[in-house]
């Protein structure tokens, strides 16, 4: 098999090249110490490709932290008697049946959690994928706090399960932890959350 050499022109797959190397070296680096020399390098191509399939290193970045999944796709047709077991359910049965996949979003979050600036863009992915579909399951009253406890809450566990690796949670059953955790889901979805009467500041002085 010959040696990997650096392709001096595009083909078919080498957007897709280079977006594996650089997925890999920010999760692997984070955002500040990966260069668009290491990322051309990894993926054995001229480095002036990547200025011509993404422009800079932030369009690289935003196109490395697109969401590998239909979120929409992947919650629509909830069981209506258990919508937040069933979201926490799917969830962890997308992790756990496509190695491929989890590994792209484990890269994702690792990415994210690197510097301000790449947690800034994938707060954007967020937004416009898996909160604007979760809104769309919530109670009217307090959409976006409840619309973002269930993500921060299935983020943490997922954070948890697949990448700290939490003993207990790491090789629990999927349905234990979806009939567990479940019944939380399904109260920011649409159980009694309190208004919290917010309280003037007090002057100093």
């Amino acid at each position: 098999m010959p040696p990997r050499g650096r392709r001096p022109s595009g083909g078919p797959d080498t957007r897709e090249q280079i977006l594996e190397a650089a997925r890999e070296l920010f999760a692997e680096k984070g955002f500040e110490r990966t260069t668009m020399r290491a990322v051309a390098e990894r993926a054995g191509v001229d480095p002036a490709l990547i200025a011509h399939y993404f422009g800079n290193k932030d369009g690289l970045l935003n196109e490395a932290l697109a969401m590998p999944v239909d979120v929409p796709l992947l919650l629509s047709d909830l069981d209506h008697a258990r919508p937040g077991v069933d979201i926490v359910r799917r969830v962890l049965h997308f992790w756990d049946t496509s190695p491929q996949l989890r590994k792209r979003m484990t890269g994702l979050l690792r990415t994210g959690l690197s510097n301000e600036h790449a947690a800034a863009i994938l707060r954007g992915v967020l937004s416009r994928n898996v909160f604007a579909t979760l809104s769309q399951h919530v109670a009217e009253d307090q959409r976006e706090l409840r619309t973002t406890l269930v993500g921060s809450h299935i983020a943490g566990l997922l954070m948890a399960r697949y990448i700290l690796k939490v003993p207990g949670l790491a090789d629990a059953d999927p349905e234990q932890i979806a009939v567990a955790v479940g019944p939380v889901v399904q109260h920011y979805l649409d159980g009694p959350i309190a208004q919290v009467p917010r309280h003037p500041a007090r002057r100093s002085g």
